[in-house]
């Protein structure tokens, strides 16, 4: 566990090793060290906050490499956090900003403007569109919304498969599924993905109807306040299912890093800041888990090695992006490696830097374009340097990015790896069976 005090920071210059923003702009005041220098002072009223102090602790992708080496244990992290909420409410935020963490507070808002936006990508032309960017992001590699949102597409009680698969083929037991903002208005195929797998695996899913979006947004904009309600709302819904106990949940499981990174490592210190018990957060804590970690970890329940016969010809050939969260928050950096390595239709790939952050950063791409499109096509470069076709990703702001900066030539089409381990198809290379959207 890393420690807080800015004091037991030894300036090394290690952080700086693995800064993404620091390695492209090579400036000491865009370093982890420099920004806990600049808060030390501003701690000690020897800096007043500024819109350029503001500037220069928002340059950060939060992806947490800092804290993770940092030989003296300073949580970079946890201090940068702290320091954009004084920020907002010092110096203010952009109305770009603002509006997103006012839509972000209530569920009906988001859908409302994802219904508004739906509606756009059906009748605004294309020539018009492909005119602009959002951030370093062409308008129209954006991906298209589901037609209608996940968690409305399906069930909030889904029954396990009747042929369920592997040894036993047994009933496993209950988990919870948080499906994030993103799965229910963006990528819906992971939704059912994940619930078809969790299904053959043996287990009754739940998708809880009240859960809102984590507030890692809002939280990483200052806007704690804000977020209070989402994070009350979630731990009030993972927390009284009707009829069932603490004890028969097993687990709870996400598809995005970032929700994660809020449910497991962000509510029980929230909870404490608001004066309130932090004993429901810390049970959700202990219970949370990414899909593929846990499709690792009851890899013995399913079958996902295939025929020892598997044709090289009808292998998917992918690489791969370990998102920064998943890393260094979920603290699960090799399991979906070990998910892909261990199934013999696939044919995968390492990139020379499939660790590295991809410069997506939640807003960080349309808040700094320049940063950002200079980190991700390097990773780019390196993808397509495997020569895959499939670029998997478990987190989807790392998805948006990756996939917004390809070119229609590159040929290479981005998923989150789930959607490749479920409901797979030799004579469907691009990964799982597009009409299977159902539970």
């Amino acid at each position: 566990m890393k420690s807080n005090p800015i004091q037991n920071c030894g300036k090394c210059g290690l952080c700086l090793s693995v800064c993404p923003v620091y390695k492209v702009l090579n400036q000491e005041h865009d370093s982890p060290r420099a920004r806990l220098r600049l808060i030390k002072y501003h701690k000690n009223h020897e800096l007043l906050s500024s819109t350029g102090l503001k500037e220069i602790i928002s340059k950060c992708l939060m992806c947490g490499n800092c804290t993770a080496i940092c030989p003296s244990g300073v949580d970079h992290y946890s201090q940068f956090m702290e320091m954009r909420i004084k920020m907002r409410q010092d110096v203010g935020e952009n109305q770009a900003i603002k509006s997103l963490t006012y839509l972000l507070a209530k569920e009906y808002r988001l859908k409302i403007a994802t219904g508004v936006a739906k509606f756009g990508q059906k009748i605004i032309p294309e020539n018009f569109i492909e005119k602009y960017n959002l951030g370093n992001i062409p308008v129209k590699r954006f991906p298209r919304l589901n037609k209608k949102p996940f968690r409305q597409a399906v069930p909030e009680t889904i029954l396990p498969d009747k042929n369920i698969k592997g040894p036993d083929k047994k009933i496993k037991g209950i988990v919870l599924y948080f499906t994030g903002c993103s799965t229910n208005y963006a990528f819906d195929q992971t939704g059912f993905s994940t619930v078809q797998i969790l299904k053959q695996m043996g287990y009754k899913v739940i998708i809880p109807e009240k859960q809102t979006c984590c507030g890692i947004p809002m939280l990483y904009h200052g806007a704690r306040d804000q977020a209070k309600k989402n994070v009350l709302t979630n731990i009030e819904c993972l927390s009284k299912i009707e009829g069932l106990s603490k004890d028969d949940i097993k687990a709870i499981i996400v598809d995005c890093p970032t929700c994660g990174t809020a449910l497991k490592n962000e509510y029980p210190g929230l909870l404490k800041t608001f004066g309130q018990d932090d004993s429901t957060a810390l049970e959700i804590s202990s219970k949370v888990i990414d899909i593929m970690s846990f499709v690792l970890q009851e890899s013995g329940q399913i079958e996902l090695s295939g025929s020892s016969n598997t044709m090289e010809s009808d292998k998917v050939n992918v690489t791969y992006h370990l998102p920064c969260h998943l890393k260094n928050s979920m603290k699960a950096p090799n399991n979906t490696e070990k998910v892909l390595n261990s199934i013999d239709w696939i044919e995968y790939t390492r990139a020379v830097d499939v660790d590295e952050c991809c410069g997506g950063g939640g807003t960080f791409f349309y808040e700094y374009p320049e940063i950002s499109k200079k980190i991700v096509d390097k990773k780019i470069v390196n993808a397509k340097n495997t020569g895959a076709h499939i670029w998997l990703t478990d987190c989807p702001v790392c998805r948006i990015n990756l996939s917004g900066n390809l070119q229609e030539k590159d040929n290479i089409v981005v998923k989150h790896p789930v959607e490749v381990i479920c409901n797979y198809k030799p004579e469907n290379n691009n990964g799982p069976d597009k009409d299977k959207n159902k539970v």
